[in-house]
């Protein structure tokens, strides 16, 4: 006989098991997204017309590789978080399903390491 409450039956159980943390992460990385955004689109227009060597110091800044690497690791963040949930949501083959989360997971951090890598490259042979 179990003699749990129905909210100690199914605490930390269910389909979703985080799914609260999952919603406020993907909110909070679109939240610092916003003004990150703001920031590159501003920057790279302002930068309009200027050659390789400009932007070169440009990026050479650590202020900017800085907010730069924070871009491409937050982008990379939200978007995995973002296919997550559209994988979870319409793939109901656990294998594909499994795969595919996978695959999603490990293109985001390959992709994302190798656009850090990039800036910390002209960063510092800049």
């Amino acid at each position: 006989m179990d003699r749990r409450t129905a909210l100690g039956r199914v605490r930390g159980l269910g389909a979703a098991k985080d799914g609260l943390h999952h919603w406020w992460a993907e909110r909070l990385s679109a939240l610092a997204l916003v003004p990150l955004t703001v920031w590159f689109v501003a920057s790279v227009v302002s930068m309009a017309g200027a050659d390789y060597y400009a932007m070169r110091d440009w990026l050479s800044d650590p202020v900017v590789a800085g907010l730069l690497i924070l871009v491409v690791v937050m982008t990379f963040y939200h978007g995995a978080l973002a296919a997550q949930v559209v994988i979870e949501d319409y793939i109901h083959n656990e294998p594909v399903k499994w795969f595919a989360l996978l695959a999603t997971k490990a293109a985001s951090v390959l992709l994302g390491l190798t656009g850090v890598l990039a800036i910390l490259v002209v960063l510092f042979k800049g």
